[in-house]
């Protein structure tokens, strides 16, 4: 399962394959479009989760169309505008026209793959309803509580993070590498011992709320975590 659809809107295709292998290599699902037209086309067809937006395209004007995407893409949907141009007016016209965000040309991979986490982290927070209820389990995402049978668990800040993840996706399997990346905001190579300790606090303390087990944590080898519903 990708990490999110992204929508690269760039009319060098040099630098939108670059971005679009780097991008994939990283877990993402990438769409490309070179013009202000397809563009358009695209948003409406994928709907995707964020879109990455040159200014500088041959048939439109960059600020005008974040401005034309912005009305008609749902609230959620991230809008980062890469360009080379260096001017502040530039970086206030596009924020102005519905931008989230803005990178000048040339930027760093690195640097833009840490401010996507950030800005999907924070979708996902806002995504879906604040309230997720599993049997006699209630996870308030805005609230940052967690009750079970009436008793509330106290979690840590990742511990919580992490249960969220996985209630959100609730009976699917999420990967070591997803949750590594929407929890810790980190493309982590390696060890995920760090993860391993943190399933175990929330399972334990899920497990002392909830001795009969309603709702728990189910370990899939060689692919991730899932969190199981409710029976």
């Amino acid at each position: 399962m990708a990490l999110a659809e992204l929508l690269i809107v760039e009319d060098d295709a040099d630098i939108a394959s670059e971005l679009e292998q780097a991008l994939n290599g990283h877990g993402y699902a990438v769409v490309r479009a070179e013009t202000g037209a397809t563009a358009t086309a695209a948003a409406l067809h994928s709907s995707p989760d964020l879109i990455l937006l040159d200014l500088g395209l041959p048939d439109a004007d960059g600020v005008a169309l974040c401005r034309r995407l912005r009305a008609f893409v749902p609230v959620e949907t991230v809008i980062v505008v890469l360009t080379a141009r260096t001017g502040e007016f530039e970086a206030v016209m596009a924020l102005d026209a519905g931008a989230d965000d803005y990178l000048t040309k040339p930027f760093r991979l690195a640097e833009l793959l840490a401010r996507l986490r950030a800005h999907l982290r924070r979708r996902a927070a806002t995504a879906g309803p604040p309230v997720l209820r599993f049997g006699d389990t209630f996870i308030d995402t805005l609230a940052r509580r967690v009750h079970v049978g009436g008793r509330q668990v106290d979690l840590r800040p990742k511990e919580f993070d992490l249960l969220v993840v996985l209630a959100r996706s609730a009976g699917a399997v999420v990967s070591r590498e997803q949750l590594m990346t929407e929890v810790w905001d980190e493309q982590w190579f390696g060890s995920t011992k760090t993860l391993d300790v943190h399933v175990c606090a929330v399972r334990r303390k899920l497990a002392d709320a909830d001795p009969a087990g309603s709702s728990h944590i189910t370990t899939v080898r060689g692919r991730g975590y899932r969190y199981e519903k409710a029976g």
